[in-house]
């Protein structure tokens, strides 16, 4: 893997810059050219330039975002199995969704060769990355986990299953795999029974506070030398939100990189309900104070608009509120102790 200290978070807003207006897709695979898709992993001492990274990508747009959180999840993911994986172009996409309806087997040939069968939803990216990180079960019924490339015939990507307009370039499709070759990673429950499980739900966060800020940017700049007492209220009242989730967000990448074998559920969830709850405030103030005129006539702005609300969706909402209720009740110190 390539060396991925010192990461610097201007050098991808730099590249990302030049990259505007590209699709989805060609960003990531330009990314990765220029070694700028492998910031830190988690939990290894520089989290929080983890999720810089993470937020400077969601500030610029947020269909990349969610390959590039993909990709870099994905990375993470393969390091904490002790998976090698040489191809150092290759793009990844992380697709662990479960629903109901669609669902992937993996089982052992008698040759060791181990074989994926199914349909998996919600593969963001799957136009456009090489290899993928998948959920899946095996012949036990057990949840698992399998590395596959997707340039082989036993897999074809679909164009069912995405209808919004918003996170459009993420391209979330079904993807159909038929005997496709993979390899397994970690054993049974590996996915969400290892400590970097948490610290890749907190990263998701980091990206929707990306986009958060830069319409908090925008904001800003349209109250800059004004007098406007219902947008200068607008801002403080944006302002305290996003610097509430930018404290916790120092606060519990902090603790990961103390602890990052600690079980950090309880951080990520506070940290994406907090991000989750500025990001809403922020849509709702910033449009309020700055009109239709962006959402109809700016297209980094009407995408942010219409991206935002659909990507922070990924939040399970009341369900992590009583997650992280249960777990604050159950605790001796509350989470809120100066």
């Amino acid at each position: 893997m390539r060396d991925a200290s010192p990461f610097l978070s201007a050098s991808l807003e730099a590249c990302l810059l030049r990259l505007d207006g590209e699709h989805p897709g060609a960003v990531l695979r330009r990314l990765n050219d220029e070694g700028l898709d492998r910031p830190p992993l988690p939990g290894g001492g520089s989290t929080l330039e983890r999720w810089r990274a993470l937020a400077a990508v969601g500030a610029h747009d947020l269909s990349v975002a969610k390959l590039y959180e993909g990709h870099t999840d994905a990375l993470a993911i393969l390091a904490e199995a002790g998976a090698p994986h040489d191809d150092q172009s290759a793009t990844w996409g992380t697709w662990c969704a479960e629903p109901t309806d669609a669902r992937v087997l993996l089982r052992r040939e008698g040759d060791g060769r181990y074989l994926l069968d199914g349909r998996k939803a919600w593969c963001s990216g799957a136009h456009d990355v090489s290899h993928a990180v998948v959920s899946c079960w095996n012949a036990a019924g057990e949840a698992v986990l399998a590395a596959v490339d997707l340039r082989q015939s036993g897999v074809r990507v679909t164009d069912d299953g995405w209808a919004a307009v918003g996170m459009a370039g993420s391209r979330s499709v079904d993807v159909l795999f038929d005997r496709a070759r993979a390899v397994p990673l970690g054993g049974p429950g590996f996915y969400v029974g290892r400590a970097g499980f948490w610290h890749g739900g907190a990263g998701v966060a980091a990206c929707w506070f990306g986009a958060a800020t830069a319409l908090a940017g925008a904001l800003r700049a349209r109250v800059a030398g004004q007098a406007d007492p219902h947008r200068l209220a607008q801002l403080g009242e944006v302002t305290v939100a996003l610097q509430g989730s930018a404290a916790l967000m120092r606060e519990a990448a902090a603790a990961i990189d103390r602890a990052p074998g600690a079980d950090a559920m309880a951080l990520a969830l506070s940290v994406r309900l907090s991000v989750e709850a500025s990001a809403a405030l922020v849509l709702a103030q910033a449009g309020r104070a700055l009109g239709p005129g962006p959402m109809c006539k700016d297209p980094r702005m009407a995408r942010l608009f219409a991206d935002l609300p659909v990507f922070i969706r990924q939040s399970h909402a009341e369900r992590d509120q009583a997650a992280l209720g249960r777990l604050v009740a159950d605790t001796r110190e509350a989470p809120w102790t100066l």
